[in-house]
């Protein structure tokens, strides 16, 4: 025990030395690297992540769906841009003892960092988290719920239509109507009793795409959906929806019944993500609709914790918020499985297909489906936008660059920092001679380079 203390005690060292790289000028290497930046602060994570300066729409949206006073809805937003930051900094630093991350409080003001290592608990505490100790690395749900979605695709699931890695609880959880339908379906996965755990609901989600609402699109005039977020591929203009919403080759409408596009990339079930192109007199924007129809607009792509606050815009029922229950959640639609979702609690209903999450100023997903309403209350599920973005070789339109991106290069062979790729965390790039790795998920923006975003890169 005391050994492993020790090392703990070296981890929150290592640590603290750090974050104090990351916060001064870092001193030069001995080999040809470039000069340090000059002395003085560098941008703090919500004001990289734009969460200083929210819009008022989404402070009140948040006020009224979540409960919060005025300050307390500022305070929250601050406070998820920072722990995400933190997170990717330790997520980095345990390596193969990371367990997952998440905030909670009215504000968000805790954050939890889980470990499979008591060692790591002075590390934890060092950056100002609470260290949960664990018995089963982030790694090792993902491979339980990896055979859980190899399993989905050789046997039908209407009866348990939700599975997904729960960091909280530690565990991989599946949502079933009864417990023999989520045992039968374990059991068909060669898992036992203690690698799961159940949730019975009788709720079953289903997409969302069949109702008018006020900013919507129209799939070969027959079929209603959401725009979601504005996008390019090299010259090219489009929306990034929801890929139920339609097939390669379908034409849209916009919501004033002018001719608008085409689909031009589409996957459903699997993933659910599609985006479409349009033709001249329709221009991208990094817009989206807040509440009363007024215009909100999006920084970047970073991705949000476990708990953080997310809104939605959707045509049917327009701005909404909540909170992110779980990431990567595989939902079973009767259409097929979709793997990957994100689960939220902030409430949709048909229409709202294809429009756009945030969190703050970031871009997150596009609506999928769910089960409930806004009436009663209800689930929503999201597809993360940077595997979109990814998958298609799009770029996000955002205000953080004026300029037009270079296109994405995702399989290029070079690991030098560029603008335009969707980097996950931890991966490592070279930028000015320094090698840098990533902390939080996002597209690079040009405004966004590793020696000046301490937020979303570290030093190494």
């Amino acid at each position: 025990m005391v050994g492993r203390l020790a090392t703990g005690r070296r981890r929150a060292a290592a640590l603290t030395a750090l974050g104090t790289l990351v916060l001064t000028a870092a001193p030069a290497a001995a080999t040809a690297a470039p000069p340090p930046p000059a002395p003085g602060p560098l941008p703090s994570a919500a004001r990289t992540l734009g969460a200083d300066k929210p819009s008022a729409h989404l402070l009140r949206a948040l006020q009224r769906d979540l409960k919060l006073t005025p300050r307390q809805a500022a305070a929250r937003l601050v406070n998820e841009a920072e722990a995400g930051a933190r997170a990717g900094r330790l997520r980095n630093m345990l390596g193969e003892h990371f367990a997952g991350a998440w905030v909670s409080g009215t504000t968000s003001s805790r954050l939890t960092v889980a470990t499979t290592d008591a060692g790591d608990v002075p590390a934890i505490e060092a950056q100002g988290a609470k260290a949960a100790v664990v018995g089963r690395a982030l790694s090792e749900l993902r491979a339980v719920k990896a055979r859980l979605d190899a399993t989905a695709r050789r046997v039908k699931t209407p009866d348990t239509p939700v599975w997904y890695v729960d960091v909280r609880t530690n565990r991989v959880v599946v949502q079933a109507v009864s417990e023999p339908a989520a045992t039968a379906f374990t059991e068909a996965a060669g898992l036992r009793g203690r690698d799961v755990g159940v949730r019975v609901s009788a709720n079953r989600p289903r997409v969302l795409d069949d109702i008018v609402g006020g900013d919507a699109y129209y799939i070969e005039d027959r079929v209603r959906c959401s725009v979601g977020f504005s996008v390019t591929k090299d010259q090219h203009q489009g929306f990034a929806t929801a890929g139920h919403c339609g097939t390669p080759g379908a034409r849209t409408t916009g919501y004033n019944m002018v001719d608008q596009g085409t689909f031009q990339a589409s996957t459903f079930p699997g993933k659910d993500m599609a985006w479409v192109g349009v033709g001249n007199g329709w221009t991208a924007t990094p817009d989206i609709r807040a509440e009363g129809g007024r215009r909100t607009q999006i920084a970047g792509s970073v991705q949000a914790l476990v708990g953080a606050s997310v809104c939605r815009s959707g045509s049917t029922t327009g701005w909404r918020c909540g909170v992110i229950e779980q990431h990567d959640t595989s939902v079973s639609y009767p259409q097929g499985t979709v793997d990957g979702l994100t689960e939220t609690t902030v409430c949709a209903e048909p229409g709202d297909s294809g429009g756009p999450f945030v969190a703050g100023a970031q871009a997150q997903g596009i609506t999928s489906g769910g089960s409930g309403d806004c009436t009663s209350g209800g689930t929503t599920y999201y597809q993360p936008i940077n595997p979109v973005l990814s998958d298609f070789g799009l770029t996000l339109k955002t205000t953080s660059a004026q300029a037009t991106l270079p296109a994405p290069q995702s399989g290029a062979a070079s690991d030098a920092w560029a603008a335009g790729r969707v980097y996950q965390a931890g991966a490592t790039v070279t930028h000015g001679g320094v090698r840098y790795q990533c902390l939080q998920e996002h597209q690079a923006q040009v405004v966004w380079a590793p020696d000046a975003t301490p937020a979303l890169w570290q030093r190494i």
